[in-house]
């Protein structure tokens, strides 16, 4: 029966061959690089759909909770601002934190009584100062854009902006690309020196070599491998399973995989691979470095995915292997979070313990309000 198990491609010293040459050691380097990337990216996709659920399933009911709380304390705390007994530094202490906890929770809600709250402590008017912050961010990527990005949308909301910005990007690209394809083409119409002819000869020829190993692989896999000439029903099950891994290594270009391939059928042994000559080599590294950057570039826009989605610096540094254990002490941290809101709550609603938490406050002004134990 046929059992495929991809077996590590790499050019190794032997008696014939006491040193490896420039490009063997590059073929080797290039797979071990290929390899370390196939594992990061096979790790990535294994580990992000399990991420998804917990974070579904435990953390994002707790953040929600902890929102709940922080909003019932700021009506709490605008409850107690309004009562009698207070001086004037504990209502502009209190009014700096209230509008402080209202003003961020308003962004994240879009709640009008919240919105209310926080003009009433800010002294000033949320929603203005939303407009004038899309405002800002409008004249910023107008001026790096170089472009109008007009006024017929919602100024109070920077996702509208943000679109809009992106589309004008887009736009921009695409006026860049026609650009340099029409300046490709005018060049074109020139005439050619013979240097400029003899570089493009050479281009073309190295091209379509790299092509034909690629080709060279596929073929000869392809026609061991065929499922049509399988007589046995279950082999021929298998044969066509890997028949579609092998096409989609060839229209990827995956050269690794098909050597690979080759290798655990026996196609190649090891002295195949240790005589490899130069110039095959060559056009091989060749294909290795675009298969590399590819898996970089898939590796990247994975990674940045996954932090688009749940709300992660882009600059932070995350690895597969350390995500669940980040998650499990982000939702410890909130857990956290909700058992010390609860315990401001019943503080706040407690006008001495106010006066006395403010006065507190008062002793070490720089320290942030919730940094500090009731």
């Amino acid at each position: 029966m046929l059992n495929i198990q991809t077996k590590t491609i790499s050019i190794v010293i032997g008696q014939d061959q006491p040193h490896l040459s420039k490009e063997q050691k590059a073929f080797n380097t290039l797979i071990k690089q290929i390899d370390a990337k196939r594992v990061r990216l096979a790790a990535w996709r294994e580990i992000i759909p399990s991420y998804q659920r917990k974070y579904a399933k435990e953390l994002a009911p707790l953040v929600k909770s902890s929102q709940d709380i922080e909003i019932e304390l700021v009506h709490c705390l605008d409850r107690t601002s309004d009562q009698k007994g207070l001086t004037s530094t504990e209502r502009r202490m209190l009014d700096d934190l209230i509008s402080e906890l209202a003003g961020r929770l308003a962004a994240e809600r879009d709640d009008a009584d919240l919105k209310s709250i926080y003009n009433k402590h800010s002294g000033s008017d949320f929603d203005a100062e939303e407009t004038a912050a899309v405002e800002g961010m409008k004249f910023m990527f107008e001026d790096v854009l170089g472009v109008d990005l007009g006024d017929d949308f919602d100024m109070s909301s920077p996702e509208e902006l943000l679109k809009r910005a992106q589309a004008q990007m887009l736009e921009q690209q695409t006026q860049h690309q026609a650009d340099r394809q029409a300046q490709e083409e005018r060049r074109a119409k020139r005439k050619k020196t013979a240097k400029q002819i003899a570089k493009e000869s050479q281009q073309l020829a190295e091209e379509q070599q790299t092509s034909q190993s690629i080709r060279e692989l596929y073929r000869k896999l392809a026609s061991a491998l065929h499922p049509d000439r399988e007589p046995d029903p279950q082999e021929r099950d298998r044969k066509t399973v890997l028949m579609q891994r092998i096409n989609q290594a060839y229209d990827k270009k995956n050269l690794l995989l098909l050597l690979e391939l080759q290798l655990e059928l026996e196609h190649i042994d090891q002295a195949t691979i240790n005589n490899i000559t130069a110039g095959r080599l060559k056009h091989y590294n060749k294909i290795l470095k675009e298969q590399l950057n590819e898996l970089e570039h898939e590796i990247f826009h994975t990674e940045d995915m996954f932090k688009t989605q749940f709300g992660i610096s882009p600059f932070t540094q995350l690895s597969p292997s350390t995500i669940m254990r980040n998650l499990a002490a982000d939702i410890v941290g909130v857990q956290h979070t909700i058992r010390e809101l609860k315990d401001d709550l019943l503080v706040f609603q407690d006008i001495k313990k106010v006066k006395a938490w403010l006065k507190n406050m008062r002793r070490r002004p720089k320290m942030d309000y919730f940094d500090t134990p009731f």
